[in-house]
């Protein structure tokens, strides 16, 4: 199928083409057209299946066909004639006919570059980046030119909201681009205040790695009889990239087998992964002084740096990219052939849209994840994750001091992800480290020689306890046997009795209890009763209020 089978407007097939798009990926098959035709749409997709145009393509062709207004005019125009007239300039807020949301800077600049290349031939159609860390004086002035697609993330969009300066009366589309990672980032709460700001009758498009949970609760409540798209689920996931597991003893040995790493001839460029974004600056000045070219990008980084960094790595000019997660979602650079785990993350989801940044579009790539021993648990809980054993593997010279954990993906009958587990019939995913199920299940394995096991009785349940006598050393209980708590006899000394205790009225206390007629103020002896207290008048306990 073509772009232009889908639907689109004549600009938009011409800009795919000029783009080098050859024909639609799934997702945007199945997207496109549900777009076109106004629905809102529940999309979930792997990382690098082309979710951007997706969304942004329906979206522009519904802008495109919109009639153009000549009564409005831009707040530059009317502060302009405001200004002939000699009055005083007031900022007229924004009015944009879209908003896309994004978790980070880097995704929203990348959505807004890829809109700005659909949009070349569509000349009315203009997207700005409302980001945090840009001035406010440059994004007043983009706000200034009454945009028609506004790509912001949720923080900096409030801001822009509570100073009035934004206003979504005449939104049409809203879309929710990696909504479970903003989620995660702490958004709900904007995302719910930006939403209740726009109009009702809008289109929402919601776009997310998973669609249960808190996201598909979030997603029934903001769209009307949305549409649910499916591509692939993470068993599927990166199929075309390679992965790897290398073992190290220590910072030392990491450090070493990194920089032997990096020399890798097919290697174009790389991203390295770190948990911090001190060890983020650390490792990059690292790789610098041993002769890469190397840069680091993290959240504490000025937007313009950052920036920079990104255009120098489309660029070529930075080999090794040294990032932290912030770096995840929204790099979108093909010429990325390596993923570098320097330190482990902290959730298994991130390590998908880590080693997402290579092989994007169908390309081949290389993850590689330098985990310590002690970080087995680590990977185990990413192999369940994605259903997906990650071999270990060692360089020579560079082998660890102790030996790799056994894994037991050589046993015959196991594989990954293959639904299998321990017990015949057990619907479970397989748990990597397990082996075949063994034939017939546990309940056909005959007793260790010498152990505590045991012997198996053949004779028929009704008579298998019918000899059994009473145990050595115990002595059967005097009396009539027991048969229901109703009918058995009183023990000496028991705590009730069915009948009158002797001397006394029934029901009456037993002498020294806690109730009864024991003499005003008398203390049972050992008891806990609380000491004497002077009665009323009337004979009626004191309260503590009386006091």
């Amino acid at each position: 199928m073509s772009f232009e089978a889908l639907g689109l407007h004549a600009s938009l097939v011409k800009a795919v083409a000029a783009a080098g798009y050859t024909k639609p990926t799934p997702v945007q098959e199945q997207a496109i057209p549900a777009g076109i035709a106004g629905r809102d749409l529940l999309v979930s997709s792997q990382t690098g299946s082309g979710k951007t145009a997706a969304f942004m393509l329906p979206s522009l062709h519904k802008l495109a066909g919109a009639e153009p207004t000549q009564a409005t005019r831009t707040p530059a125009q009317q502060a302009q004639s405001a200004r002939a007239r000699g009055e005083r300039v007031r900022f007229t807020p924004a009015q944009p006919k879209m908003l896309v949301l994004t978790p980070t800077r880097e995704l929203a600049l990348q959505v807004t570059t890829a809109t700005e290349q659909y949009t070349t031939d569509m000349r009315r159609i203009r997207a700005v980046s409302i980001l945090g860390g840009m001035p406010y004086p440059k994004q007043m002035q983009l706000l200034s030119k009454n945009p028609e697609i506004l790509v912001a993330t949720p923080g900096r969009l409030i801001d822009h909201m509570e100073s009035g300066k934004i206003n979504f009366s005449e939104l049409e589309i809203l879309v929710l681009d990696e909504a479970d990672r903003m989620l995660d980032m702490g958004f709900i709460e904007d995302i719910e205040k930006i939403v209740a700001a726009t109009p009702a009758t809008r289109q929402t498009m919601l776009f997310s790695a998973t669609l249960d949970g808190v996201v598909g609760n979030m997603a029934r409540r903001i769209t009307k009889d949305p549409q649910t798209i499916q591509i692939m689920s993470a068993t599927n996931r990166h199929e075309n990239i390679v992965q790897k597991v290398h073992f190290v003893d220590d910072l030392s040995h990491k450090n070493r087998l990194l920089d032997h790493l990096l020399r890798d001839e097919s290697l174009d460029q790389a991203v390295v992964f770190t948990a911090t974004k001190r060890d983020a600056d650390m490792i990059a000045d690292r790789l610098n002084i041993a002769g890469f070219a190397a840069a680091a990008l993290h959240g504490d980084m000025h937007q313009g740096a950052r920036n920079r960094t990104l255009d120098s790595m489309r660029r070529g000019q930075v080999r090794v990219l040294v990032a932290t997660d912030v770096a995840a979602r929204g790099i979108d650079v093909p010429t990325i052939t390596h993923v570098v785990n320097y330190d482990l993350p902290k959730f298994p989801e991130d390590y998908v849209h880590r080693i997402g940044r290579t092989g994007r579009a169908g390309r081949n790539g290389l993850a590689i994840s330098l985990v310590n021993h002690a970080e087995g648990m680590n990977v185990k809980r990413i192999e369940r994750f994605t259903k997906q054993l990650i071999p270990v593997d060692v360089v020579e010279g560079f082998e660890p001091k102790r030996a790799a954990p056994t894994r037991s993906a050589s046993r015959p009958g196991w594989k990954p992800g293959d639904g299998r587990s321990a017990k015949p019939g057990q619907r479970s995913f397989s748990k990597p480290g397990y082996g075949a199920p063994r034939e017939g299940g546990y309940g056909d394995r005959a007793p260790r020689e010498g152990s505590y096991a045991r012997p198996a009785d053949t004779r028929p349940a009704e008579s298998r306890y019918a000899d059994r006598g009473p145990r050595e050393g115990y002595a059967p209980r005097e009396g009539a046997p027991r048969t229901s708590y109703g009918d058995r006899p009183q023990r000496e000394g028991g705590y009730r009795s069915a009948a009158p205790r002797e001397g006394a009225p029934s029901g009456a206390p037993r002498e020294g209890g806690y109730r009864g007629n024991r003499p005003e103020g008398a203390r049972r002896e050992g008891g806990y009763a609380k000491s004497a207290h002077p009665r009323s008048a009337d004979g009626a306990r004191r309260t503590f209020g009386d006091y």
